[in-house]
Protein backbone atom coordinates (compact mmCIF):
# COMPACT_ATOMS: atom_id res chain seq x y z
CA UNK A 1 0.00 0.00 0.00
CA UNK A 2 3.08 2.57 0.77
CA UNK A 3 4.23 1.36 -2.26
CA UNK A 4 1.38 2.46 -4.57
CA UNK A 5 0.97 5.63 -2.71
CA UNK A 6 4.10 6.63 -2.86
CA UNK A 7 3.77 6.38 -6.93
CA UNK A 8 0.66 8.15 -7.03
CA UNK A 9 2.42 10.75 -5.49
CA UNK A 10 5.15 11.01 -7.90
CA UNK A 11 2.88 10.52 -10.84
CA UNK A 12 0.64 13.58 -8.65
CA UNK A 13 4.05 15.70 -8.64
CA UNK A 14 4.87 15.51 -12.12
CA UNK A 15 1.60 16.36 -13.23
CA UNK A 16 1.88 19.81 -11.27
CA UNK A 17 5.19 19.77 -12.68
CA UNK A 18 3.76 19.62 -16.40
CA UNK A 19 0.90 22.10 -15.65
CA UNK A 20 3.13 24.64 -13.62
CA UNK A 21 5.99 24.31 -16.44
CA UNK A 22 3.45 26.41 -19.15
CA UNK A 23 1.01 28.77 -17.48
CA UNK A 24 -0.21 30.44 -20.39
CA UNK A 25 -0.91 27.31 -22.19
CA UNK A 26 -2.89 25.81 -18.79
CA UNK A 27 -4.40 29.16 -18.77
CA UNK A 28 -5.92 29.34 -22.14
CA UNK A 29 -6.83 25.30 -21.39
CA UNK A 30 -8.73 26.28 -18.49
CA UNK A 31 -10.83 29.04 -20.05
CA UNK A 32 -11.54 27.07 -23.12
CA UNK A 33 -12.83 24.02 -20.80
CA UNK A 34 -14.38 27.02 -18.44
CA UNK A 35 -16.42 28.88 -21.01
CA UNK A 36 -17.58 25.33 -22.52
CA UNK A 37 -19.21 23.82 -19.15
CA UNK A 38 -20.49 27.48 -18.05
CA UNK A 39 -22.92 27.22 -21.15
CA UNK A 40 -24.99 24.13 -19.97
CA UNK A 41 -24.53 25.20 -16.54
CA UNK A 42 -25.69 28.81 -16.94
CA UNK A 43 -28.62 27.59 -18.76
CA UNK A 44 -29.62 25.08 -16.20
CA UNK A 45 -29.25 27.72 -13.64
CA UNK A 46 -31.72 29.85 -15.36
CA UNK A 47 -34.05 27.21 -15.78
CA UNK A 48 -33.80 26.86 -12.21
CA UNK A 49 -34.79 30.28 -11.70
CA UNK A 50 -37.94 30.28 -14.24
CA UNK A 51 -38.72 26.94 -12.05
CA UNK A 52 -39.02 29.02 -9.11
CA UNK A 53 -40.49 32.07 -10.48
CA UNK A 54 -43.29 29.87 -12.14
CA UNK A 55 -43.44 28.22 -8.07
CA UNK A 56 -46.66 29.87 -7.31
CA UNK A 57 -48.57 28.18 -10.41
CA UNK A 58 -51.07 25.88 -8.29
CA UNK A 59 -50.43 22.15 -9.51
CA UNK A 60 -54.19 21.34 -10.59
CA UNK A 61 -55.92 23.87 -12.89
CA UNK A 62 -58.24 26.64 -11.92
CA UNK A 63 -61.34 28.55 -12.95
CA UNK A 64 -62.77 31.73 -12.42
CA UNK A 65 -66.46 32.90 -12.84
CA UNK A 66 -66.77 36.11 -12.94
CA UNK A 67 -70.05 37.34 -12.16
CA UNK A 68 -72.15 39.93 -13.78
CA UNK A 69 -71.97 43.22 -11.98
CA UNK A 70 -75.56 43.45 -12.28
CA UNK A 71 -76.50 39.90 -10.92
CA UNK A 72 -79.31 39.32 -8.52
CA UNK A 73 -78.68 37.94 -4.74
CA UNK A 74 -81.02 34.96 -5.60
CA UNK A 75 -79.05 34.37 -8.25
CA UNK A 76 -75.50 34.85 -6.00
CA UNK A 77 -77.13 32.89 -3.23
CA UNK A 78 -77.82 30.09 -5.62
CA UNK A 79 -74.16 29.91 -7.31
CA UNK A 80 -72.81 30.05 -4.08
CA UNK A 81 -74.45 26.93 -3.21
CA UNK A 82 -74.19 25.00 -6.50
CA UNK A 83 -69.90 25.92 -6.30
CA UNK A 84 -69.69 24.21 -2.49
CA UNK A 85 -71.86 21.10 -3.09
CA UNK A 86 -71.03 20.20 -7.32
CA UNK A 87 -69.30 16.84 -7.08
CA UNK A 88 -67.29 17.52 -9.74
CA UNK A 89 -65.24 20.51 -7.61
CA UNK A 90 -62.42 19.80 -4.94
CA UNK A 91 -62.75 23.11 -4.48
CA UNK A 92 -64.41 26.93 -4.39
CA UNK A 93 -63.36 30.57 -3.17
CA UNK A 94 -64.89 33.34 -3.40
CA UNK A 95 -63.28 36.36 -4.22
CA UNK A 96 -65.41 39.77 -3.22
CA UNK A 97 -64.58 42.66 -5.93
CA UNK A 98 -63.30 44.93 -3.50
CA UNK A 99 -60.93 42.31 -2.48
CA UNK A 100 -59.93 41.77 -5.58
CA UNK A 101 -59.57 45.61 -6.44
CA UNK A 102 -57.15 45.76 -3.12
CA UNK A 103 -54.87 42.83 -4.20
CA UNK A 104 -54.77 44.60 -7.35
CA UNK A 105 -53.22 47.72 -6.18
CA UNK A 106 -50.94 45.83 -3.62
CA UNK A 107 -49.76 43.99 -6.27
CA UNK A 108 -48.65 45.97 -8.68
CA UNK A 109 -47.97 48.72 -7.05
CA UNK A 110 -51.29 50.49 -8.31
CA UNK A 111 -52.22 51.26 -4.86
CA UNK A 112 -52.78 55.30 -5.52
CA UNK A 113 -54.54 54.87 -8.83
CA UNK A 114 -56.90 52.31 -7.71
CA UNK A 115 -57.45 54.62 -4.46
CA UNK A 116 -58.86 57.08 -6.93
CA UNK A 117 -61.38 54.94 -8.65
CA UNK A 118 -64.88 56.62 -8.32
CA UNK A 119 -66.39 53.10 -8.48
CA UNK A 120 -64.72 49.44 -8.59
CA UNK A 121 -64.73 48.36 -12.39
CA UNK A 122 -63.86 44.51 -11.10
CA UNK A 123 -66.79 42.01 -10.76
CA UNK A 124 -67.27 39.32 -8.23
CA UNK A 125 -65.37 36.16 -8.56
CA UNK A 126 -65.45 32.78 -7.72
CA UNK A 127 -62.07 30.96 -7.72
CA UNK A 128 -62.88 26.44 -7.94
CA UNK A 129 -60.24 24.03 -8.29
CA UNK A 130 -61.90 20.81 -10.50
CA UNK A 131 -61.47 16.93 -9.39
CA UNK A 132 -61.04 15.60 -12.67
CA UNK A 133 -58.09 17.70 -14.70
CA UNK A 134 -58.69 15.91 -18.41
CA UNK A 135 -58.76 18.33 -21.22
CA UNK A 136 -62.21 16.58 -21.68
CA UNK A 137 -63.73 17.08 -18.18
CA UNK A 138 -62.15 20.62 -18.00
CA UNK A 139 -63.97 21.48 -21.11
CA UNK A 140 -67.15 19.84 -20.37
CA UNK A 141 -67.07 21.60 -16.37
CA UNK A 142 -66.15 25.06 -18.29
CA UNK A 143 -69.08 24.80 -20.48
CA UNK A 144 -71.40 24.07 -17.64
CA UNK A 145 -70.35 26.68 -15.36
CA UNK A 146 -70.76 29.01 -18.33
CA UNK A 147 -74.08 28.62 -18.59
CA UNK A 148 -75.07 29.55 -14.94
CA UNK A 149 -77.32 32.72 -14.34
CA UNK A 150 -75.24 35.69 -13.25
CA UNK A 151 -72.01 34.10 -14.65
CA UNK A 152 -70.35 36.74 -17.06
CA UNK A 153 -66.95 34.88 -18.32
CA UNK A 154 -65.45 31.66 -17.29
CA UNK A 155 -61.68 31.58 -17.47
CA UNK A 156 -59.18 28.10 -17.50
CA UNK A 157 -56.41 29.93 -15.73
CA UNK A 158 -53.87 26.85 -16.14
CA UNK A 159 -53.55 27.05 -19.89
CA UNK A 160 -50.45 29.66 -19.85
CA UNK A 161 -48.85 27.83 -16.69
CA UNK A 162 -49.03 24.44 -19.03
CA UNK A 163 -47.64 26.35 -21.83
CA UNK A 164 -44.81 27.49 -19.23
CA UNK A 165 -44.21 24.15 -18.23
CA UNK A 166 -44.00 22.36 -21.39
CA UNK A 167 -41.33 25.26 -22.46
CA UNK A 168 -39.23 24.38 -19.39
CA UNK A 169 -39.43 20.65 -19.90
CA UNK A 170 -38.17 21.48 -23.63
CA UNK A 171 -35.31 23.50 -21.69
CA UNK A 172 -34.36 20.70 -19.18
CA UNK A 173 -33.98 18.35 -22.59
CA UNK A 174 -31.25 21.13 -24.22
CA UNK A 175 -29.97 21.56 -21.16
CA UNK A 176 -28.50 17.67 -21.10
CA UNK A 177 -28.10 17.65 -25.07
CA UNK A 178 -25.94 20.68 -24.63
CA UNK A 179 -23.91 19.06 -21.60
CA UNK A 180 -23.27 15.72 -23.80
CA UNK A 181 -21.58 18.17 -26.35
CA UNK A 182 -20.06 20.03 -24.70
CA UNK A 183 -19.11 17.09 -22.49
CA UNK A 184 -17.39 15.92 -25.77
CA UNK A 185 -15.54 18.36 -26.49
CA UNK A 186 -14.26 19.12 -22.95
CA UNK A 187 -12.84 15.52 -23.62
CA UNK A 188 -11.52 16.75 -27.10
CA UNK A 189 -10.01 19.93 -25.36
CA UNK A 190 -7.88 17.66 -22.55
CA UNK A 191 -7.01 14.96 -25.19
CA UNK A 192 -5.31 17.37 -27.70
CA UNK A 193 -3.47 19.71 -24.96
CA UNK A 194 -2.04 16.34 -23.43
CA UNK A 195 -1.52 14.73 -27.08
CA UNK A 196 0.94 18.10 -27.50
CA UNK A 197 2.51 17.24 -24.86
CA UNK A 198 3.27 13.44 -25.34
CA UNK A 199 4.84 14.42 -28.75
CA UNK A 200 6.79 17.34 -27.18
CA UNK A 201 8.05 14.36 -24.90
CA UNK A 202 8.55 11.77 -27.06
CA UNK A 203 11.95 10.97 -26.73
CA UNK A 204 11.84 10.82 -23.13
CA UNK A 205 8.62 8.21 -23.22
CA UNK A 206 11.01 6.07 -26.27
CA UNK A 207 14.00 6.78 -23.45
CA UNK A 208 11.84 5.25 -20.58
CA UNK A 209 10.29 2.19 -22.38
CA UNK A 210 14.05 1.30 -23.12
CA UNK A 211 14.56 1.02 -19.66
CA UNK A 212 11.90 -1.10 -18.58
CA UNK A 213 9.09 1.37 -17.86
CA UNK A 214 5.38 0.31 -18.28
CA UNK A 215 2.58 1.81 -20.36
CA UNK A 216 0.73 2.28 -17.15
CA UNK A 217 3.57 3.68 -15.45
CA UNK A 218 4.39 6.11 -18.94
CA UNK A 219 0.24 7.04 -18.74
CA UNK A 220 -0.20 7.74 -14.41
CA UNK A 221 1.22 11.90 -14.99
CA UNK A 222 -0.87 12.48 -18.15
CA UNK A 223 -4.19 11.05 -16.48
CA UNK A 224 -4.20 13.30 -13.00
CA UNK A 225 -2.53 16.00 -15.61
CA UNK A 226 -6.00 15.20 -17.64
CA UNK A 227 -7.89 15.41 -14.02
CA UNK A 228 -6.04 18.48 -12.62
CA UNK A 229 -7.06 20.16 -16.73
CA UNK A 230 -10.72 19.50 -16.02
CA UNK A 231 -10.85 20.84 -12.10
CA UNK A 232 -9.01 23.97 -13.29
CA UNK A 233 -11.60 24.31 -16.31
CA UNK A 234 -14.69 23.43 -14.10
CA UNK A 235 -13.44 26.47 -11.78
CA UNK A 236 -12.92 28.64 -14.27
CA UNK A 237 -16.96 27.99 -14.98
CA UNK A 238 -17.52 28.94 -11.72
CA UNK A 239 -15.68 32.31 -11.72
CA UNK A 240 -17.41 32.75 -15.44
CA UNK A 241 -20.52 31.94 -13.71
CA UNK A 242 -19.97 33.75 -10.88
CA UNK A 243 -19.41 36.96 -12.86
CA UNK A 244 -22.56 36.46 -14.89
CA UNK A 245 -24.81 35.97 -11.70
CA UNK A 246 -22.93 39.31 -10.52
CA UNK A 247 -24.04 41.58 -13.63
CA UNK A 248 -26.98 40.13 -13.60
CA UNK A 249 -28.40 40.22 -10.02
CA UNK A 250 -29.26 44.04 -9.96
CA UNK A 251 -31.06 44.33 -13.24
CA UNK A 252 -32.93 41.17 -12.51
CA UNK A 253 -33.91 42.68 -8.57
CA UNK A 254 -34.53 46.33 -10.02
CA UNK A 255 -37.07 44.16 -12.80
CA UNK A 256 -39.08 42.68 -9.98
CA UNK A 257 -39.24 45.31 -8.00
CA UNK A 258 -41.05 47.13 -10.64
CA UNK A 259 -43.58 44.35 -10.11
CA UNK A 260 -43.21 44.49 -6.79
CA UNK A 261 -42.09 41.57 -6.18
CA UNK A 262 -38.94 40.89 -3.76
CA UNK A 263 -37.30 37.63 -6.50
CA UNK A 264 -33.60 37.52 -6.71
CA UNK A 265 -31.44 35.05 -8.56
CA UNK A 266 -30.34 32.02 -7.19
CA UNK A 267 -26.72 30.98 -6.76
CA UNK A 268 -25.65 27.31 -7.66
CA UNK A 269 -25.98 25.01 -4.12
CA UNK A 270 -22.66 23.51 -2.82
CA UNK A 271 -24.11 19.80 -4.23
CA UNK A 272 -24.20 21.51 -7.81
CA UNK A 273 -20.65 23.06 -7.65
CA UNK A 274 -19.12 19.89 -6.75
CA UNK A 275 -20.89 17.79 -9.30
CA UNK A 276 -19.61 20.09 -11.77
CA UNK A 277 -16.07 20.00 -10.72
CA UNK A 278 -16.55 15.92 -10.55
CA UNK A 279 -17.87 15.99 -14.01
CA UNK A 280 -14.97 18.02 -15.52
CA UNK A 281 -12.26 16.63 -13.32
CA UNK A 282 -13.35 12.84 -14.51
CA UNK A 283 -13.88 13.89 -18.54
CA UNK A 284 -10.74 15.53 -18.08
CA UNK A 285 -9.34 12.70 -17.03
CA UNK A 286 -11.44 10.41 -19.78
CA UNK A 287 -9.87 12.71 -22.32
CA UNK A 288 -5.99 12.23 -20.96
CA UNK A 289 -6.78 8.81 -21.18
CA UNK A 290 -7.96 8.14 -24.21
CA UNK A 291 -5.14 10.55 -25.91
CA UNK A 292 -2.29 8.09 -24.28
CA UNK A 293 -3.81 4.78 -25.04
CA UNK A 294 -3.43 5.89 -28.77
CA UNK A 295 -0.03 7.96 -28.90
CA UNK A 296 1.20 5.03 -26.86
CA UNK A 297 0.43 2.90 -29.62
CA UNK A 298 1.95 4.98 -31.81
CA UNK A 299 4.99 5.74 -29.95
CA UNK A 300 7.53 2.63 -30.64
CA UNK A 301 11.10 2.38 -28.99
CA UNK A 302 14.03 2.83 -31.26
CA UNK A 303 15.98 -0.20 -31.73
Amino acid sequence: MTGWLHQQSRALAAALRRLFAQPASTLLTALAMGVAISLPSGLYLALDNLNRLAGNIPAQPEISLYLDTAIKPAQREAIATLLKRHPALESSRHVPRDAALKALGESHGLTDITAGLERNPLPDAWVVRPRETTAAALAALRSELEKLPGVEQVQLDSAWAERLQAALAIGKTLVWLLAGLFGVALIAISGNAIRALILAQRDEIEVSRLIGATDRYIRRPFLYLGALQGLLGGLAAGCVLAIAGWMLHAPVARLAGLYGSQYHLRAPTLTEIGAVLAATTLLGCLGAWLTVARSLRQVEPPR
